[in-house]
Parts: C-alpha cells; structure tokens; sequence
C-alpha cells in the first residue's frame, strides 16, 4: 500500500528519488528550500508542495531528507519549522543527507525521545544512480527502523545494507568516499603518464581494465578523463564536503588518513582552477596539463 511521504530536498539527487516513490504509488508532499522548484516538481509528477518541513512532515508517515549539509539537515528537522515537532509517534525518518557521524546519532536519540523511527542512510551511485533508481544506500539505525525504511528505499535502490547503530550508515560513507578518492588519485596519475608518453590511451584501458586495475571509475570515467570531459554529476565541491567530514571522524578516532588528507589539498587545486562543480574525476586536471 502506498504511504504518504513527505520528501524534503529535491537536488540532483533528492528530486529522482522523490520521482521514484511517486512512481512507486506514494503519496508525496515536497519541500524545497527554493521553493520554485517544488512547484515545478510537483507540475512534472503530482504530489503537493508545502511551504516548511513541519508543514510537509505533518500527516505524513514518512519523512525523508536529502539536503546540503549538517547545518541544512538541522534546520530541516529540529528548527522552528523542522519536521520532527510535526512528526507523529511511530512515523518513520529516513536521511539521505551525507553528513557527520554526530548529527545522526544526534537525530535518532532526538528521535526516540519523540517515538520515531531514525535512520542515517547514505547514498552512492551520483546523480546517474538516482536518476535511475540504482543507488547503494548504507543504513545506520535499530533493526525496527531499518525494517520500516528497506521497503521505502527500494524503489531507487540496488544495494541497501543495514551497516550498525546510529551513524553507521555515515561513517560506511566516509569509508566509501575515501575509496573513491584513492582510486581516482591512482588512475589520475596513470592516465597522465601514458597521455605523456604519447599512447593509444583507449587501447590502453581496453587492456588494462581486465586485468588487476580495473575499477568502477576506470570502467566509467578513464576514457573521458582522457578527453577532459567532467561533466558527469557528483562535484569537487562536494566530495571536498565529505572528505572533510571523513577527516574530522579519523582525528577524532586517532587515525591518520594521510592519502585523504592529501587528495582533499588536490581537490582544492582543482577547485582554484575553476572545477568546482566539475565531476570528481577532473582530480587529472592537475596533471594532464
């Protein structure tokens, strides 16, 4: 049966997942900061636009949020017009937000002090996985809500996995992130060298991507990195976010980190040259010149 939902952020990736329920049979009321693009939202896929988080939350037996930051998820959630104080007892809170640990685990005790169901969910998959229902989603939270929130979250997933307690989900996301960026680092420098050296480079990740080196990024990105193509969703501006929540975990934790530290200054090279909002993948940029 279908749920009424209340869906608060439709960027890049909160407005296909929200697309995705809708289709799914649910019943959606939306909120978005910039409130035009709700109204449109709504135009292109039924629903309602609310004006606040509270205004959305209320009614519903969902909420779920997909915003910028901790700051933005706070607002969302626990300011003056933040959903929880509209939330019933027993409705279910599901953040797609990639945010810190400590604002998760913050949200689900705030939660249980209001008899609601938290979970901290990551996403990975970029704008492409959102857009076609095929993210992997990382889950933090007691087994009762990730029980409630898997069948929600299957209409845009492939992969949902249930990582711990509260924060889990954002902390397997730090781990994934800093995957990501140590692969990119590799295959950057790789590529920059066989573009000196003057070779075939698509005859050369033909080969290679069979062997021992290949990767999702090499799969989907090496050819275009080649060309200086960056135009594929998940931005500098934004795996610089979650590095930096990834680096505060690890000195809090006692970790050094010192490949993410290092990638996060590359990250900032790129952003001085203009790349701010090109894909991760323009970390060759630096190298490729």
């Amino acid at each position: 049966m279908g749920k009424n939902i209340a869906y608060l952020g439709l960027g890049v990736m909160g407005g296909p997942m929200a697309r995705h329920l809708a289709a799914a049979g649910h019943t959606l009321t939306v909120y978005n900061r910039t409130a035009e693009k709700a109204v449109a939202w709504v135009a292109a896929h039924g629903g309602r636009a609310a004006p606040t988080p509270a205004a959305a939350a209320t009614g519903a037996d969902v909420v779920i949020a997909c915003v910028g930051a901790d700051a933005d998820l706070e607002a969302v959630t626990l300011g003056p017009d933040g959903a929880f104080a509209a939330m019933a007892p027993g409705a279910l809170f599901i953040d797609h937000t990639t945010v810190s640990a400590a604002i998760a685990r913050r949200l689900a005790t705030e939660g249980e002090t209001r008899g609601l169901h938290v979970v901290d969910a990551p996403v990975s998959g970029g704008q492409a996985g959102a857009e076609n229902g095929k993210l992997t989603i990382m889950v933090g939270g007691s087994e009762a809500a990730f029980a409630a929130a898997e069948p929600v979250m299957q209409a845009y997933a492939q992969r949902i996995g249930h990582m711990g307690p509260a924060g889990s989900g954002q902390l397997t996301k730090m781990v994934n992130q800093l995957c990501i960026a140590g692969i990119l680092q590799g295959l950057s420098e790789g590529l920059a060298l066989g573009l000196k050296a003057g070779l075939d480079m698509d005859a050369v990740v033909d080969v290679i991507s069979k062997g021992a080196a290949q990767s999702w990024q090499m799969d989907n990105r090496a050819k275009t990195m080649t060309r200086g193509q960056f135009d594929f969703g998940f931005a500098v501006d934004w795996m610089r976010k979650d590095l930096g929540l990834a680096l505060d975990e690890a000195r809090r934790l006692g970790v050094p980190l010192p490949m993410g530290a290092l990638v996060d200054q590359f990250y900032a090279d790129v952003q001085s040259m203009g790349g701010a909002r090109q894909d991760t993948s323009s970390l060759i940029r630096r190298l490729a010149r």
